[in-house]
């Protein structure tokens, strides 16, 4: 049996590692690794996470907690309500359900009002807004406004300091408006709820006038209307000389019941002379039958007067003459019935005119803050330090991504 031989094994092979090969065993020496080190690319990667993510967390932190203004938050709450007696004496009131609720569309009227440029340049002019937001621009130019800021930027500002709340299912509007002071907060608040009572007292005006005037429009035409018809009336009378034709028809009927009856009596008595008369050459008889044949003839003339075109009353026939009348008649009785339901439209405009059918419930008075929540230093901490190792973690990923392709 050979002895076992140390041998050095090949290099880049491991040391002190033992292999069998041909029958023999071979002993191989090893070295332990030594303990890891870091590399260029690791100090490079630790030396961008401070200066990507820890400089600027720790920069905004400083900004936050030594420089950054306080600021103080002052709640608010209304909503716009309907008068229900003017709503139940509304005229229209049955298609307020297809027209829409009048109080809401005032609501969304109102929130578009409140983050306007218009009601900012209305509490501009009355509390001087860019002098109080751009106050401490020399120590908080993050949160402060500059002092010589257009309408726009402050309408911007507007938009960050003042945070509205509004649903339309409900029609409730909450506000939080923000100032460097307390009393400022609750004063501009309480200007907000001014400015908006003042905004739907105007939508209030607006829509009593336009019915007010749409109500004396539709009386002034139904006043013209209902002239017209009567004064149609009148020279109809005046052109056929008959009042009423249908009191003219009634007596004509008359007069033909008359001659019927005269006719009747006609026939019985030549009845009774041919029965007492044995002579048909009888004056007496013949006279009888020429009565007879007259009150005919007057039957069927007044019978054409109602049915034959031909039979001219004051120069047209009498069947036209009672068409132009009833149709006449139609007009005026149309006429009068529009003239009251306009004059009834008036007279309630008018009522509603007098008390305000819409108005502005605040159920949440302007609050008065006694500690600063803003800004929220701890969120906007969290904020940035979630974003800058996102954008950290993406540039050394693409970086490595980069550097594995060469």
């Amino acid at each position: 049996m050979e002895p076992v031989k140390a041998i050095t094994p090949p290099e880049g092979g491991p040391k002190g590692s033992t292999a069998a090969g041909g029958g023999r065993r071979i002993r191989v020496n090893t070295v332990a690794a030594g303990p890891a080190r870091m590399g260029r690319r690791h100090w490079g990667l630790f030396g961008s996470f401070i200066l990507l993510v820890l400089g600027p967390f720790i920069a905004v932190a400083i900004y936050l907690y030594t420089v950054a203004v306080d600021q103080y938050a002052s709640t608010t709450g209304f909503t716009v309500r309907q008068n229900e007696a003017g709503a139940a004496t509304d005229v229209l009131g049955g298609l307020a359900q297809f027209a829409g609720n009048p109080a809401q569309v005032d609501a969304d009227i109102l929130f578009e009002f409140i983050v306007s440029q218009e009601l900012v340049q209305r509490l501009n002019a009355r509390m001087d807004l860019l002098s109080h937001y751009s106050a401490p621009y020399d120590e908080d130019p993050i949160f402060a406004l500059s002092p010589d800021a257009s309408i726009e930027a402050l309408l911007d500002q507007w938009q960050r300091i003042v945070r509205v709340s509004y649903s339309q299912s409900t029609g409730l509007i909450e506000l939080r408006v923000l100032a460097f002071d307390p009393d400022t907060a609750q004063a501009i608040a309480l200007a907000i709820i001014e400015e908006s009572q003042t905004l739907v007292n105007e939508l209030n005006a607006n829509a009593r006038a336009d019915a007010m005037q749409f109500a004396q429009a539709d009386l002034e035409s139904a006043v013209e209307r209902l002239r017209n018809a009567r004064e149609a009336l009148t020279r109809f009378r005046t052109r056929t000389q008959i009042v009423d034709p249908d009191r003219d028809l009634q007596g004509r009927m008359g007069v033909l019941n008359n001659l019927q009856q005269q006719l009747a009596e006609a026939l019985i008595e030549n009845d009774l002379l041919s029965e007492n008369t044995g002579n048909p050459n009888d004056p007496r008889l013949r006279q009888s039958s020429q009565r007879i044949e007259v009150i005919r003839a007057r039957i069927a003339q007044e019978r054409e007067n109602f049915t034959l075109a031909e039979a001219q009353v004051g120069g047209e026939d009498y069947p036209t003459l009672i068409a132009q009348f009833e149709g006449l008649m139609v007009d005026r009785q149309f006429s009068e019935e529009s003239y009251r339901a306009a004059l009834t439209a008036l007279d309630l405009a008018r009522t509603n005119a007098s008390r305000q059918s819409r108005y502005l419930a605040v159920f949440i008075p302007p609050t008065t803050p006694e500690m600063a929540e803003f800004p929220r230093r701890e969120v906007i901490l969290g904020l940035v330090g979630l974003f800058l190792i996102l954008g950290w973690s993406i540039l050394a990923l693409i970086f490595y991504a980069i550097r594995d392709r060469q």
